[in-house]
């Protein structure tokens, strides 16, 4: 039976395209580029690769950072600090927290039945104000942000520390709910605890990273967890 839930934020609750898509008009207007969808694509797509390549430890965070704004600007062909940019953007991208359609009421509904746990990848400066503007906490019992863990998912010491906060509960009695294969469900396969993968577009191929369930809609999760024993 489950008892405990972890819940990735970023395409999982909040609208972290939406989010980016407005911090990063502003971050690179400001810094006199004349910024279109093209580029916004560009850099989501940098963007991604970069935080794969860190799931995969292939790149420390610090370096992530900035090195995404370096590879953008290269391919743009203009000279400009990517450690600027990320200063910048930063700073806007905490300012802006969109909740995806019917995340809000999902939670309202869990928060009734289930301790909630947040896990995320993000960076704390950013991940907080973020949080707090959404008001999320009120669902949290606690919020755990890689950053500040020391371990980014799908580390299974990420998940160690997250579960010994949470008061070392029988594993098969917590399962993480989130939309990456490579961070949420990998993550949480190496905890061995339950793995949900949110898949609202019907994109999932399960060939490597196999979640224990699959849902397409916040209803349909909120009728899984009741058909769970």
């Amino acid at each position: 039976m489950i008892k405990k839930i972890m819940l990735d934020i970023d395409d999982t609750i909040l609208d972290f395209h939406l989010s980016e898509s407005i911090a990063i008009r502003k971050a690179l207007t400001s810094l006199g580029i004349d910024v279109t969808d093209e580029i916004i694509a560009t850099y989501s797509a940098i963007n991604k690769s970069q935080w794969e390549a860190l799931e995969r430890g292939e790149i420390e965070r610090k370096v992530l950072l900035y090195r995404r704004f370096e590879i953008l600007f290269e391919l743009l062909g203009v000279s400009l600090s990517g450690n600027e940019a990320q200063r910048r953007y930063e700073t806007a991208l905490g300012k802006e927290s969109h909740y995806l359609e019917g995340a809000e009421e999902m939670l309202e509904a869990l928060s009734k039945t289930y301790e909630l746990y947040a896990a995320s990848n993000g960076i704390s400066k950013v991940q907080r104000p973020r949080i707090e503007s959404a008001g999320l906490e009120r669902y949290f019992k606690d919020i755990f942000i890689s950053e500040e863990i020391g371990y980014n998912k799908p580390s299974v010491e990420f998940f160690d520390v997250c579960l010994e906060r949470m008061g070392s509960p029988k594993r098969d009695e917590v399962l993480i709910f989130g939309d990456s294969l490579t961070s949420d469900i990998l993550g949480g396969i190496n905890a061995k605890i339950r793995t949900c993968h949110f898949d609202p577009k019907g994109r999932g191929v399960y060939e490597k990273i196999t979640p224990d369930y699959s849902v397409s809609s916040y209803s349909e999760f909120l009728k899984l967890l009741e058909s769970i024993e």
